[in-house]
């Protein structure tokens, strides 16, 4: 649904109580009382009152994420001696909360959104430039900063970034005498020569979610395609080759509604011989002692794919109570800074996103190098090459939406991003 479409339906159902449309009203000037004659309208400058309190939305609804968070902001409240009051609201609840806390004039001092919803959210006129509060963006990826600009306006930065990669099972592969794969060929390959009874040879994840978009772009980027033509050639060759596997039984049909989590758990079951999946499942893999490798997601005939940058970004919505703005800007410096960076990169397996910490991270666990040495060359899913912006969400949802029609056979792949791309384009 296009941002007006969507802000002026979410702005009709609070209308029904008032709610919309409303504005705080700035308190008025008043007369010097130095000089009771003097104009009202140029009062002296008052000095602003520190902020003790402020709050915080997130979407970390859920354990282990919700009190790994919690960790964190309870560490930064007692670095800046600010109190954190913080709701964690489920993903889609919460963009529906803050386009009509938008509207209201009604947000968090501090605001925490997956990286795809910044650029709709900038778009509202809802969120301050960083810079704005003295925010320190030194040693982070160009790539991650690029992501969280708008218009030329950093808005957001997350202080843990994740990637994908092929894992596999070393001992699958040595028992069958194979190599990692490096080409699509070699997937294909090798996934129909691991595939036995009880195992598939590949397992990844695409539900009728934003999840089986994210997973499916490294490899629409690999086959050269992008998302401001879903119908192009490229991205029938990318749909193609998942139809394919779980055509020819390499991969489970059962795909179309794997989360990432179920497809990690079929892997540290022995159920899949390779997953498509992130960075932060190396603690549970390493937790469980799984004997695993990790490659990059190829391109067709080799080299690595680019992947999509993912992680959630903090931003600081305008707000008219100033002191508390500036107290959100000195809670966000501790969150962005190197302690808190690397031990929310640890509690969850994320890449720091400043990269003197990023090499703290692999220095920590091994395992994590082939994604630190993938970052630097993620892309943001609203720029470039489609420079999508405020108009992802409307090109994600019928991207997966085709997916789910190749992978069950109730459209070719020709037919269903055609259906996508027509959609994606709609007015």
């Amino acid at each position: 649904m296009q941002l007006n479409k969507r802000v002026a339906l979410i702005c009709a159902m609070a209308a029904l109580v008032g709610a919309c449309g409303q504005s705080a009203t700035p308190t008025p000037g008043a007369a010097s009382p130095a000089n009771p004659t003097q104009q009202a309208s140029a009062p002296a400058a008052t000095p602003v009152a520190a902020a003790t309190t402020i709050t915080e939305w997130d979407y970390q609804s859920a354990d282990p994420q919700k009190t790994q968070w919690q960790t964190i902001l309870d560490e930064c409240s007692k670095t800046t001696g600010i109190t954190i009051q913080r709701q964690a609201i489920p993903r889609d609840e919460l963009i529906n909360k803050v386009l009509l806390g938008a509207q209201q004039k009604q947000l968090p001092n501090v605001l925490r959104i997956d990286n795809p919803d910044l650029q709709q959210i900038a778009d509202t006129g809802a969120l301050a430039p960083l810079t704005d509060f003295g925010v320190d963006l030194t040693g982070l990826y160009q790539n991650l900063i690029d992501s969280g600009t708008y218009k030329g306006k950093v808005y957001g930065i997350a202080p843990g970034i994740n990637g994908m990669a092929l894992l596999y099972n070393k001992d699958m592969f040595t028992a069958a005498g194979l190599k990692p794969p490096t080409t699509w060929a070699e997937i294909r390959a090798d996934a129909k020569a691991l595939t036995k009874s009880g195992v598939y040879g590949m397992a990844f994840s695409a539900p009728a979610t934003e999840e089986g978009s994210w997973q499916f772009e490294p490899w629409l980027w690999g086959a050269g395609g992008d998302l401001s033509k879903l119908d192009s050639p490229e991205a029938v060759k990318a749909l193609q080759f998942w139809v394919d596997l779980v055509k020819d039984g390499s991969a489970s049909k059962s795909v179309v509604q794997w989360t990432q989590g179920d497809v990690n758990d079929q892997f540290m079951a022995g159920k899949a011989a390779m997953q498509q999946n992130g960075v932060w499942n190396l603690s549970a893999l390493e937790k469980a002692k799984i004997n695993f490798g990790i490659v990059p997601i190829p391109k067709p005939d080799g080299g690595a794919a680019p992947g999509p940058m993912g992680g959630e970004v903090l931003t600081i919505p305008v707000n008219a109570d100033q002191a508390a703005s500036a107290a959100a800007g000195k809670v966000v410096n501790c969150l962005l800074s190197d302690k808190e960076m690397l031990e929310w990169a640890t509690l969850q397996a994320y890449i720091p996103s400043r990269q003197t910490v990023a090499a703290q991270a692999v220095a920590a666990d091994a395992n994590m190098g082939p994604f630190v040495e993938a970052a630097a060359a993620e892309r943001s899913r609203t720029g470039p090459p489609a420079n999508l912006g405020p108009g992802y969400s409307k090109v994600s949802q019928p991207l997966w939406t085709a997916i789910q029609a190749a992978l069950t056979g109730a459209k070719s792949p020709q037919d269903a991003l055609t259906q996508a791309q027509t959609q994606a384009t709609a007015p």
